[in-house]
């Protein structure tokens, strides 16, 4: 399974077979352009590994070295200019190599340099986004959210590690874990789990790119898998938790590379069967102790998918090999997660979610937008803004047009078909959960279906794109060649291809730089608390390990005290926790009375504006 997908793939992600020589080009690199070994099978796809993660985590090395306030607005801006700075002086000769071999050389000295700027550019994507986090925390050991909220918990979870208890209930307990064991080796003082949360948000935020990427290119050619993974990666990842995000982004084509290795266990080696099985339940158990929510959400539809491509009709043979494989798959994954499949089944049912936001009080059948629970003065009654078609805006109707091509011009594509069941299944287990919360008075995180729908429908897009030109391309070659031919012989010439695939990969690295400094700017401090820059606000705010207040602190005679409780299961009211709501409307849109703390707070709010 480690070796990525080729230069060509057929209509349902199977390797093409390998076009004969031409004068245009050689199938084997040949020892005059480099060394013989470079033309080894396994040479390439380990360049692109290493190329993409050098890129990601040197970018935010360089990162560092910006030197401004971050909690001016001005310092934020030149902070924001710099990352552009630096990714042009990076991202611009790779792009100017990948067009120069575009229209000079060989082709296959560019399907190399491809590979490797693409490669590069999924890199540099997240690398810009986990910048930008290093540039708001500037000046502090702490990361983003502080200690409120999700990072708290985070960091109560990991000092429980430290302090020998075992499991925080059904949370996936190994970022937690791997938290407090990093705080161990690297700190060892109080606070460290604080200080060890931001280097994980920066790391892991840094290499979702290269990540998402590298499992794309299991099924995809270098140009459509950067073109799922950058806006995909830019659109979900959340770095005060880059975990959550980061595991749905690599969790959809793993699904559908074992879907395909499942149909194709027939034409194996028991043993090698036996092998990928392992390996592949390994990857999911891991994936599942690291985040396993989007597993709840792919499952129903995955589950149904999987029987129905299973070979029930090539022979006792071939059931025997696909019954093997995924049998060693499941009992792989269940061992590695068997420790949080246990304390799911035992206390599954005593950890309702009941904590309500922006996201849960409008239309639940808008998927295309999200909003945290700091979504700054946008009310349940203004957004999503109405479109122009029955609520839709143009961008949703075009979305959906290019999701119709793939569904109709690609179902037999194995990554359409994993995409396509994952939504209808994630859709149905959005409404159900949505319909019993008002009788259950539990959210169960339904609103977070939302990103995995959002995935599934960029990917369908994605692949109707590309059925689209494969189709177009040999309805032309079929068509459009002069009689008497040779059946070598090509109507659009590979040359004409290759410049017109690097005059599109600059234009996803142009979306990349905008889209990632949008998404840094939304993290920039601010003190609004309803505005995501309150996470890396609260940031500054806590005193260091020494005691004293951070470099760019607002107060530096009032810094929080470092808060190093262990992680306890917060008491169950019944209620629903209406967020984002003045206390006195909750009663018209939660349906009770705000607690007295809630009131309270709202008091001193008004006596202070005035």
């Amino acid at each position: 399974m480690t070796h990525l997908a080729p230069e060509e793939v057929g209509e349902a992600g199977a390797p093409a077979p390998r076009p004969a020589p031409t004068a245009e080009g050689k199938n084997r690199l040949s020892s005059s352009w480099g060394p013989a070994w470079l033309s080894r099978r396994w040479v390439l796809p380990l360049a692109e590994a290493v190329v993409s993660l050098v890129a990601a985590l040197g970018f935010t090395l360089l990162s560092t070295h910006i030197s401004v306030n971050p909690l001016i607005r001005v310092g934020q801006v030149s902070g924001l200019a710099k990352l552009q700075q630096y990714v042009a002086v990076l991202g611009l000769p790779l792009l100017a190599v990948l067009l120069y071999t575009a229209h000079r050389g060989s082709l296959l000295r560019h399907q190399v340099a491809k590979r490797l700027v693409c490669a590069a550019l999924a890199g540099l994507a997240t690398g810009v986004l986990a910048g930008g986090v290093v540039v708001a925390l500037r000046g502090t050991p702490w990361g983003l959210g502080g200690q409120e909220g999700d990072p708290s918990a985070l960091i109560a979870m990991a000092n429980s590690f430290l302090h020998g208890e075992s499991m925080s209930g059904i949370y996936p307990p190994l970022f937690p874990g791997l938290m407090a064991v990093w705080a161990k080796i690297r700190y060892d003082v109080p606070g460290g789990t604080g200080f060890a949360l931001k280097d994980f948000q920066i790391f892991f935020t840094a290499i979702a790119g290269p990540m998402t990427y590298l499992a794309w290119r299991l099924l995809l050619r270098p140009f459509w898998a950067l073109l799922i993974a950058v806006p995909s990666a830019l659109l979900c990842m959340d770095p005060i938790r880059p975990y959550s995000h980061g595991s749905m982004l690599v969790l959809l084509p793993l699904l559908a590379y074992c879907l395909r290795e499942m149909r194709r266990s027939a034409e194996r080696p028991l043993r090698r069967s036996l092998l990928r099985g392992a390996v592949l339940g390994l990857v999911f158990g891991v994936v599942f102790l690291w985040y396993s929510g989007w597993y709840v959400w792919a499952a129903p539809g995955v589950f149904v998918l999987a029987l129905f491509l299973f070979p029930w009709r090539a022979g006792r043979t071939a059931v025997k090999r696909a019954g093997v494989f995924v049998g060693v798959t499941l009992l792989t994954a269940g061992v590695v997660g068997a420790p949080l499949i246990y304390q799911m089944a035992r206390l599954g049912s005593q950890t309702p979610d009941r904590y309500a936001f922006l996201a849960v009080y409008v239309d639940p059948a808008y998927v295309l937008g999200w909003v945290s629970d700091r979504s700054g003065k946008l009310e349940y009654q203004t957004w999503p803004a109405a479109g122009e078609m029955a609520g839709q805006s143009g961008f949703a109707l075009l979305l959906l047009f290019a999701v119709g091509l793939g569904v109709g011009l690609a179902l037999r594509n194995i990554m359409v078909l994993t995409a396509a069941a994952t939504l209808a299944g994630a859709w149905l287990a959005r409404f159900w959960f949505a319909s019993h919360m008002a009788h259950d008075k539990a959210v169960q995180l339904y609103p977070r279906t939302t990103w995995i729908i959002m995935y599934c429908l960029m990917i369908l897009a994605v692949l109707g794109m590309m059925a689209v030109v494969n189709r177009g391309s040999g309805w032309a070659e079929r068509t459009l060649r002069p009689s008497g031919a040779a059946p070598a012989a090509r109507v659009v010439p590979r040359r004409v291809v290759a410049q017109l695939a690097a005059g599109m990969v600059c234009a996803i690295a142009l979306f990349a730089t905008m889209g990632a400094s949008w998404s840094v700017n939304r993290y920039m401090p601010q003190s609004d608390n309803m505005t995501m820059g309150i996470d890396a606000w609260r940031a500054h705010t806590i005193k260091k390990a020494d005691g004293t207040c951070p470099r760019y602190a607002p107060n530096k005679k009032n810094c929080a005290d470092i808060v190093t409780n262990d992680w306890r299961q917060n008491p169950d009211d019944g209620e629903l926790w209406c967020g984002g709501i003045g206390p006195l409307n909750w009663k018209t849109v939660c349906g009770r009375k705000a607690p007295a703390s809630e009131l309270k707070k709202e008091e001193q709010e008004q006596k202070a504006k005035q």
